[in-house]
């Protein structure tokens, strides 16, 4: 075979095998993401039994400990809409109190999420949001 026709096949072969380990990445990458649901959401549209990401503010005052679960309400991060009673196990980040925002991933059963064991992520406030306006005097 002619050398310059030996490099055109390799050249086309690791193309090809470039462009299709390309779409592979990608497709994973699309196919396991989920959106992140947030309390009011869940309320009004949870299949019991299917898995979600829930996202929302700890409602100050309404953490608990009860046994190995910790027990909280969660509400919409802006404050409003409906909010959802929420048991854990597992592994808790120091960051956690009432007012944070968190990320948990489990299953509704019976008007109450359930999360599973250490899927519980705490969002620290941004250190880079904008400071309240004050006026001196």
């Amino acid at each position: 075979m002619d050398p310059t026709r030996k490099r055109r096949v390799r050249l086309v072969v690791a193309l090809t095998a470039a462009m299709l380990l390309a779409g592979a990445l990608i497709y994973t990458s699309f196919s396991a993401a989920t959106d992140a649901k947030q309390p009011s959401q869940l309320v009004r549209s949870a299949d019991p039994g299917r898995s979600y990401q829930l996202t929302g503010k700890v409602m100050p005052g309404s953490v608990r400990q009860q046994g190995d679960n910790l027990l909280f309400t969660l509400r919409d991060r802006n404050g409003r809409g409906a909010s959802l009673p929420v048991t854990y196990a597992g592994e808790v980040p120091d960051p956690f109190r009432g007012g944070r925002e968190i990320i948990v991933k489990g299953t509704m059963r019976g008007g109450t999420f359930v999360g599973e064991r250490d899927s519980l992520v705490t969002k620290c406030p941004s250190k880079f949001q904008a400071a309240p306006n004050s006026t001196k005097t």
